[in-house]
């Protein structure tokens, strides 16, 4: 029968009541994980009519895939090489300038929905990255899709 006589404070080993956290980019093996994650992700936005005219560097992926690798991997706990490249995220800034609405949105989706289906990653972190994907997804909406009128426009 085990003995359930606590340890005193010294029998513990240093370090003992400390959790040591370990990130989703170690859990999933790294960058590795994040560039076949964008690959897929980018081989469906490459011919979708909604999405590929508003890359401005399309049909060359090159730069978005690079871009989007290293704020993911950042994002989920890996090396911090998008700050250093690129600064802060502004994530909403930096796609004001396309159209976001819901229909980019649920493009979006589509395509990042079944790389992460692909990715071969357990269903909780799968779940983990979508649940992040769809507030992302929806935080950068700049386009309700409804007509807008101004206030001089007559009625």
């Amino acid at each position: 029968m085990a003995d359930s006589t606590p340890l005193r404070d010294d029998q513990v080993p240093a370090g003992a009541d400390q959790v040591e956290e370990v990130s989703l980019f170690e859990v999933v093996g790294g960058m590795a994980f994040f560039e076949r994650l964008v690959g897929v992700f980018y081989q469906g936005i490459e011919t979708d009519e909604v999405l590929a005219p508003l890359y401005p560097e399309a049909p060359d992926f090159t730069a978005a895939r690079h871009r989007l690798t290293l704020f993911l991997a950042q994002y989920w706990g890996g090396p911090t090489t998008y700050t250093q490249e690129r600064g802060h995220p502004k994530l909403r800034m930096r796609h004001f300038p396309f159209p976001v609405g819901p229909l980019q949105r649920d493009h979006w989706m589509l395509h990042m929905t079944a790389a992460v289906r692909a990715s071969g990653a357990p269903e909780e972190i799968q779940t983990t990255l979508l649940d992040y994907f769809v507030r992302a997804a929806e935080h950068l909406r700049n386009d309700t899709g409804l007509p807008i009128t101004s206030a001089g426009h007559p009625h």
